[in-house]
């Protein structure tokens, strides 16, 4: 009598436990769930920004397909999230596995990506992107993808060079243009609707300091994504941390279903 009481104790025990790992499941789906839609949504504010951001993503092949990628993802943490709370809710140990399988390859992926930034980290530097601006950058040929580019930023930020103006000294752009002293990107423009595009661009072009914008790019857009760039990487290790632990918690109940 009392081996058969602990046994049902037992078995309530385990039920209880199964029961609690199934709901602390279905919660860590609906955070994927709703990490899914974020990304989803994050991708398509980029893609239909109306700010000029839209532009430099589309300037840029490498930046037009990162921007797919978010989509991607954000899409299949959505279709996961579902298929968790549908696995869990249900039970079906099949959904369960093909849920882990899904997820372990997104984890694998989302960790071998920020290896491989923590490893290239060093071609986001200053010195970096100074070099490559003095040997690409060419000025008024809309049509090379790396000039465009660097238009659209130092349009929408309103700098100019990386570091200052004075980077075009000595660049492939002097070499190209040799009248004038910088871009006319770098040129401040007019913030009067019906005036003209430029306050003086004759004047900036000859490097008047008064008619140009003075700030380098990789401070401008440093200073405008510094607090998304913070809560991007507290986002990462949010979304990384809730999908160890839906993995962990899907091979439990997959594990636990009879």
């Amino acid at each position: 009598m009392g081996h058969g009481e602990a046994s049902a104790r037992g078995t309530s025990m385990e039920g209880d436990c199964l029961s609690c790992i199934k709901y602390l499941m279905f919660v860590f789906n609906f955070l994927i769930f709703l990490g899914g839609s974020f990304l989803l949504g994050v991708g398509v504010w980029v893609l239909v920004d109306p700010t000029g951001f839209r532009e430099i993503v589309a300037a840029n092949p490498l930046l037009f397909t990162g921007v797919y990628i978010i989509l991607a993802m954000g899409g299949m943490l959505f279709l996961l999230g579902f298929l968790g709370c549908c696995g869990a809710i249900r039970e079906n140990k099949c959904l369960l596995l093909f849920f882990f399988m899904l997820i372990l390859i997104i984890f694998l992926a989302e960790l071998a990506a920020a290896i491989l930034a923590f490893i290239f980290r060093e071609h986001l530097t200053r010195e970096y992107f100074t070099k490559e601006l003095k040997k690409h950058y060419q000025g008024y040929n809309n049509t090379d993808v790396f000039t465009s580019t660097w238009n659209a930023i130092m349009n929408t930020f309103d700098c100019c060079g990386v570091n200052s103006p004075e980077d075009f000294e000595g660049s492939n752009f002097k070499v190209i243009n040799p009248k004038d002293v910088v871009p006319l990107a770098c040129c401040r423009r007019n913030i009067h609707p019906g005036d003209v595009a430029y306050i003086s661009k004759e004047e900036c072009l000859k490097g008047n300091m008064q008619f140009r914008n003075n700030k380098g790019c990789y401070s401008a857009v440093v200073d405008y994504f510094e607090m998304y760039i913070y809560v991007a990487g507290a986002l990462a290790i949010v979304v990384l941390t809730i999908e160890l632990f839906a993995m962990v918690f899907a091979m439990c109940l997959f594990r636990g279903i009879q």
